[in-house]
Parts: C-alpha cells; sequence; structure tokens
C-alpha cells in the first residue's frame, strides 16, 4: 500500500519530531545535570525520543512535563546503576565538560555555557543519593512539583520534599558562591600557568586556597598526571602542578563550563581539559580531564593550534 497512509505516516513523524525538539534543549539540560556526562545525557535524551514514538501522545497535555518525566526516570536508572558499579571502585570521576574558546562568538554556544552548571555543583550532585540528586535538580533548578517528583522516585510528596531538603544542605554546605570576576578569573589561570611554566612554587601557592583541591581522571593514557586521584591542599597542588610545566607551553585559553580554564594539547592533539573554580581571589579546584577516550568526545572546535 502506498498512497494517503504513508503520507500520513510521514506527516505524523514530521509533527512528533518538531514537537520533541521544542523541547530537546530542556531535557538535554535535565539530563546533564542528573548524569554530569553530556554523552549520557544525549542518550537519555534519545531514548526518550524512541519512547515517545512508541508511545500514544495524543492525549497528553503536557508534552513536556511528560518528556522530562521519562528523561528523569532513564537518568534515575542511570544513577542507581553507575552507584552499584563504584561501591567498589576507587577511580575518580570528573564530570564532562563543556568548552569553548575564551572569545567565542557563538551566541547558541554561550547560552549553553552560561545555563551550564559549574563544576563545583556538578560534583557535589555526584555524592547525593540517585534519589537526592533527582529530588534537587527537578525542584530547585527547573521547578517541577513535588507530587509530580515523587511519582518518579515512589515517595509521597512530603517524602520527596525532605529528599531534596537534605540535598540543599548538602550544596549549600560545599558550593561556595564564586565572587571572582570573568576577568581576574582569567588573570588567575595565567598566573598560575606562568608559575607552572616557571617551576615557581611559591608563585603557584599566590593563587591557589590553602586548601586548594585537584581532581585528575586520566584514564590509561596520561602518566605526566599520575593515576586518576584526588589532591588536597595549596602546597601538594602546587608539587602536581610543577609537572604541569612541561604541558603548560600547549595550554590554550577556554572557557571551561562557564569559568576560565584551558586546554593542554601535544602538538594538535588534547592532552588534557582543565577547568577552574574560584573563590576569594583564588582558585580553589581543578579537574583535570585526561582520559583519551573522553576527551575525543569534547567538541574542542576552534580550540586546536595550527601545526
Amino acid at each position: 500500500m502506498t498512497g494517503a497512509d504513508d503520507t500520513v505516516t510521514s506527516t505524523d513523524r514530521d509533527w512528533l519530531a518538531t514537537r520533541f525538539e521544542e523541547h530537546r534543549g530542556r531535557l538535554r539540560a535535565v539530563a546533564y545535570r542528573m548524569l554530569g556526562s553530556m554523552t549520557e545525557a544525549d542518550d537519555a535524551v534519545q531514548e526518550a525520543w524512541l519512547r515517545m514514538n512508541r508511545s500514544d501522545t495524543t492525549a497528553v497535555d503536557n508534552l513536556g512535563g511528560w518528556l522530562t518525566t521519562v528523561v528523569a526516570r532513564l537518568c534515575l536508572d542511570a544513577l542507581r546503576s553507575r552507584a552499584s558499579r563504584r561501591e567498589d571502585s576507587i577511580d575518580v570521576r570528573v564530570p564532562d565538560l563543556l568548552v569553548s574558546t575564551a572569545d567565542s562568538d557563538d551566541p547558541e554556544h554561550e547560552a549553553e555555557l552560561a545555563d551550564s552548571v559549574g563544576l563545583a555543583m556538578l560534583v557535589v550532585l555526584d555524592t547525593l543519593t540517585p534519589a537526592e540528586r533527582l529530588a534537587f535538580v527537578l525542584h530547585d533548578t527547573f521547578g517541577l512539583p513535588f507530587d509530580q517528583i515523587g511519582r518518579i522516585v515512589d515517595r509521597s510528596p512530603t517524602a520527596t520534599r525532605q529528599l531534596a531538603s537534605r540535598a540543599r544542605r548538602r550544596v549549600r554546605g560545599s558550593v561556595v558562591p564564586s565572587d571572582v570576576s570573568p576577568a581576574r578569573q582569567r588573570e588567575l589561570v595565567d598566573a598560575f600557568l606562568a608559575a607552572a611554566r616557571a617551576g615557581d612554587f611559591e608563585g603557584l601557592l599566590r593563587v591557589l586556597d590553602p586548601g586548594a583541591i585537584v581532581r585528575g581522571e586520566t584514564g590509561s593514557a596520561a602518566p605526566i598526571l599520575g593515576p586518576s586521584r584526588i589532591i588536597r591542599g595549596a602546597e601538594a597542588v602546587a608539587r602536581q602542578a610543577l609537572a604541569f610545566r612541561q604541558l603548560a607551553p600547549g595550554a590554550r585559553a577556554a572557557t571551561v563550563n562557564g569559568t576560565a580554564g584551558v586546554v593542554a594539547f601535544a602538538g594538535d592533539r588534547p592532552f588534557a581539559v582543565v577547568g577552574f573554580t574560584f573563590a576569594n581571589d583564588r582558585i580553589v579546584e581543578l579537574d583535570i580531564l585526561a582520559d583519551p577516550a573522553r576527551l575525543a568526545r569534547l567538541d574542542l572546535a576552534g580550540l586546536r593550534p595550527s601545526v
């Protein structure tokens, strides 16, 4: 059979695709905040599209709410699976990083970065239980009511409110709002790199907060940065940064999750992305992603050097 039936099917598919695209950006933002992984977020959004195609949504009054619920449940399953895998793991996991050139003139990309959650927040969210993370993200960031969230986590609205409250206390106790302007952030990063290049230990201490932390995820191919681990304290971080001096000449200024950062290249190959967190006119956290497999998935257009 051809003709009318095929035309209707094609038209319906186009109509569904148009409606879905209206919500894609929000769904991707929800999933990224839930998972801290752009790849996993895109997978969740794609699965939501497939489920929408397999479902009869003609009676759905609020398609955005329906899709958000689907994505949230997919993310909750992914977080629970991740939590079970981590029980016996000692590896450090750095969140996926949103990277652009420091002077990007791409309004759409810049809007995404401006709306991106900071690295410090993502790290804290990673310490929450899956249900706490979902309740906090969906309510505090996206304004979903507790009765709707409760249906996703199989809790009463009151119990769901308590989940979000516990998460909120953890976030407020761990994430200090930055008081450092973008221009000053760049000055601090430039000073950090200059001190690393020069092997200037005291210069590094001047830009690092006494309680500075480095989180590094290196995979299997970045021995210069050592194993995946957490380093605490300005002196320990400065000593580690001296190893970074070999990478500093290939470092290019970038914006990482909305703040000043760098991408280090070895020739034209990305070696590491470093995201910085700032407070009290100092660098308080560095997140180093040097896992080649994960670096290969990042969009680093416009940052690669000409060689």
